[in-house]
């Protein structure tokens, strides 16, 4: 007897399947933050850190709908490798901000996972830039040659400009590199500093 479960059998019980998690996730996230209402004398922080998390709990549904729509109608995977990556900083940044309201002590930790991840992110729409140009224009180079100059903006306006072509497209992609590389370096010095910082207390 074959197998009922092939490969894109997935795509019918993915989102069912992710919303029942998320009113799990919601019917228990609400009864702790109620709780801790109770517990504690409520002050300013914890209601800021109350309404920071009903915005959390509004940005998953919706980034969630967009990565799941990527992925049930995967079609083009070179484009929508990139884009999911993408959305799913929203996420990332609304639960960074959620954890370091409740927890300023880790805020360090998780700052420096969102800035790495940032720095991914950036890459990644270069990646989808790169890739979605080269799609609809197979000659990228030679289309870009054709283009008119275009000057800076102020107040670089005093610089000379770019040579369009294949030498804008590597400067492009060689200052998205530089950072992405940069980025994490000075991430990870920054938390090294801020954790010698508080052993020396």
């Amino acid at each position: 007897m074959p197998c009922a479960c092939n490969r894109n059998n997935w795509r019918k019980w993915i989102r069912p399947l992710l919303i029942l998690l998320y009113a799990l996730a919601i019917l228990v996230t609400v009864p702790v933050c109620i709780w801790e209402f109770q517990k504690l004398k409520v002050g300013i922080h914890t209601k800021v850190w109350f309404i920071a998390g009903i915005f959390l709990l509004l940005t998953i549904p919706v980034s969630m709908c967009g990565i799941l729509q990527h992925l049930v109608h995967y079609t083009q995977p070179e484009l929508q490798k990139p884009i999911i990556r993408i959305l799913w900083m929203v996420p990332i940044y609304s639960l960074d901000s959620w954890v370091a309201l409740k927890y300023p002590k880790i805020a360090i930790y998780v700052d420096t996972w969102r800035e790495c991840y940032e720095a991914y992110v950036i890459y990644n729409f270069m990646i989808f830039l790169t890739n979605y140009l080269t799609i609809r224009f197979p000659n990228l180079m030679l289309h870009l040659e054709a283009k008119d100059q275009q000057n800076h903006l102020p107040p670089l306006c005093c610089c000379p400009p770019w040579a369009m072509g294949e030498m804008l497209l590597f400067r492009c992609k060689l200052g998205v590199l530089q950072y992405t590389v940069v980025r994490p370096i000075t991430t990870v010095t920054s938390f090294t500093q801020e954790a010698e910082a508080s052993r020396s207390l």
